[in-house]
């Protein structure tokens, strides 16, 4: 009982399809259900759903469950699996967060000195998100956008340089703070459910921390199995893999400014 009210309007970024349209319904929405059966390939979804007078929830497809039932109101288990889901997917699908991770981790080496930054940066874009999604800061998206990529650019020059007086903790404290506006960013396009602002802004948290975790362990051990089968090759292998992380961020960097 629901038709499209408006044209559907589609933005493009990397990897992904934003659309919306407005639709007007004929009775309640509640129980009905609402997804997209033909998912190209393996993508996946996030639908969300703004009733009028009504709080917004967010559901996640997938091809193996591309239609998702609209609720009266959002429950916070509903909440919390969503946008628990959304962070993951944000870190592990957003290459520039991706990039700076790995790179940090390459940087540092070790896995006690890697725990002890990641804690800072873990810390520093908590601390941004949630002055952002809560609207005490803001930073236009672009600039964060370019200043993101240019802390991949000086990772890369760090590790090429074999950069040992470095403060890995501070530095991924300060570029934590940065890194934070870009994921309020994205949380701002996806919106938070009212009255369960707080449930989705930790689990969001929860998720990308997940994901972080995942792609930290990764590195770390990839870096043990290079110590152990070619311990001496580890500064050449480092120092390689400098330049790639460099040229990606340095065209992102371009890219971003002259956008």
């Amino acid at each position: 009982a629901c038709a499209l009210a408006g044209p559907v309007e589609r933005d493009m970024a990397p990897l992904a399809v934003v659309g919306r349209a407005p639709v007007v319904c004929t009775g309640s929405v509640a129980g009905q259900r609402l997804g997209w059966p033909a998912f190209p390939g393996q993508g996946e979804a996030i639908l969300r759903v703004a009733p009028r007078e009504r709080p917004v929830q967010v559901h996640r497809l997938t091809p193996e469950e591309p239609y998702a039932t609209i609720t009266a109101r959002p429950g916070a288990a509903q909440v919390w699996r969503s946008y628990f889901a959304i962070g993951v997917d944000h870190i592990l699908a957003g290459w520039d967060h991706l990039l700076f991770v790995i790179a940090l981790v390459l940087l540092v080496r070790r896995p006690w000195p890697v725990v002890k930054a990641a804690t800072a940066f873990t810390l520093a874009h908590s601390l941004t998100l949630a002055a952002v999604t809560l609207g005490f800061a803001g930073i236009r998206q672009d600039v964060v956008e370019a200043l993101i990529a240019l802390s991949i650019v000086f990772l890369a020059v760090e590790i090429a340089r074999g950069a040992r007086d470095t403060l890995p903790w501070l530095v991924a404290f300060a570029f934590g703070l940065l890194h934070g506006f870009g994921f309020a960013g994205a949380l701002r396009e996806i919106g938070l459910p009212e009255g369960e602002v707080p449930a989705a802004l930790v689990s969001f948290n929860i998720g990308v921390e997940a994901g972080q975790l995942l792609v930290v362990t990764a590195v770390l051990a990839a870096l043990a199995l290079l110590r152990r089968i070619r311990p001496a090759d580890e500064p050449l292998v480092l120092r390689a893999a400098a330049y790639p992380v460099g040229i990606v961020g340095a065209y992102w960097l371009i890219e971003r400014i002259a956008a």
